[in-house]
């Protein structure tokens, strides 16, 4: 029997394959590789690649390797983009997780554990945010997660599924060990820009905004490392396992960090000045998202280990050496050829 982790070559997802490896899980990848890498995919782990509204593929996969859970990061998940191109992101989240379902119900498949989003909630009145709170997301990102949240509530009652779904606040960080981070060149985390411009890799850093109704005018978001994130899922999937009933979680520290607060972390863990540009606010920003955690700790006894900001921003800039380093052997070795 095996676990499928769709979108497993990208960040979170290559972060999950770690976990469950680690946890002597058997794990199979489907990828399309738009933005994540064959090489994050560890030797002697399956890499399909596809995407998820390919039902037959999806349905062979499952017979194939004996698939009875499913883990499934694959998405678009870039909120301006969103904004830009709604079409994309009905037919990459919506309309292909549609396709995942299907295929996993006609598979025999009975757990999955779905990747969500804060975006949910739009720009809630209440902080920290709960999982009763409202849902009214701004942007198509949001609402394209919603409704994937409303298909899987479908489905379980009308076939024997159950499922857990996690609504992420911003991921950051990257593997303690140093084996993997964020590796996509145009991500748009903070971070994960923040930490490019101090290393000298871009010219500036851009804000978005500096007239919201926060203590220092700019954006507050809860910002949780990518292996505390990766651990809820295993939380969550021994709780299906142990026969837990379908649930909504956040994942996030329950305490929020402005734009300007995570710049002068960055600065001051690198050591580096850096140019920060103040631009217009973006479409679908909402001003402030904290989470509740209580649920998932209390429910799925998940103990979060690396809380710390700067501990953070430090594994963010240590992996974006590292992956400089690899980028220029790969030029290199390219070159040569």
């Amino acid at each position: 029997m095996a676990i499928l982790v769709t979108g497993g070559a990208g960040f979170i997802g290559g972060h999950m394959v770690l976990e469950l490896l680690d946890a002597g899980e058997k794990v199979v990848v489907i990828d399309d590789l738009s933005t994540g890498f064959d090489w994050a995919v560890p030797n002697g782990v399956p890499l399909i690649i596809g995407d998820c509204g390919n039902t037959d593929l999806l349905a062979e996969t499952i017979i194939k390797y004996e698939v009875d859970e499913i883990i499934h990061f694959a998405a678009k998940i870039i909120v301006p983009e969103s904004v830009k191109y709604p079409l994309e992101y009905y037919l990459n989240n919506t309309a292909n997780s549609r396709s995942l379902i299907d295929a996993s119900q006609r598979g025999g498949v009975k757990k999955i554990i779905f990747s969500s989003t804060a975006a949910v909630y739009g720009d809630p009145a209440t902080s920290p945010i709960h999982e009763s709170t409202d849902t009214k997301p701004l942007s198509p990102y949001g609402r394209s997660k919603l409704m994937v949240e409303w298909m899987l509530e479908d489905a379980r009652k009308s076939h024997d599924i159950s499922y857990v779904v996690l609504r992420y606040f911003n991921v950051a960080g990257a593997d303690p060990s140093g084996r993997y981070g964020q590796s996509t060149n145009n991500a748009t985390h903070l971070i994960k820009l923040a930490s490019k411009a101090a290393l000298g890799f871009c010219d500036k850093l851009q804000v978005y905004g500096t007239n919201y109704h926060t203590p220092d005018g700019t954006c507050l978001r809860d910002y949780i490392q990518v292996t505390d994130l990766v651990r809820a899922h295993q939380n969550s999937l021994e709780y299906l396992r142990a026969g837990g009933e379908s649930i909504i979680c956040n994942c996030g520290y329950s305490r929020g960090f402005s734009v300007f607060e995570v710049i002068e972390s960055v600065k001051r863990v690198s050591g580096k000045e850096f140019r920060v540009d103040i631009c217009p606010r973006r479409s679908g920003d909402p001003a402030s998202l904290i989470a509740s955690n209580d649920r998932i700790k209390n429910i799925m006894g998940w103990k979060p280990q690396y809380e710390d900001l700067d501990l953070i921003v430090k594994q963010a800039l240590e992996w974006e050496m590292k992956l400089a380093i690899k980028n220029q052997l790969g030029r290199e070795a390219s070159n040569r050829i």
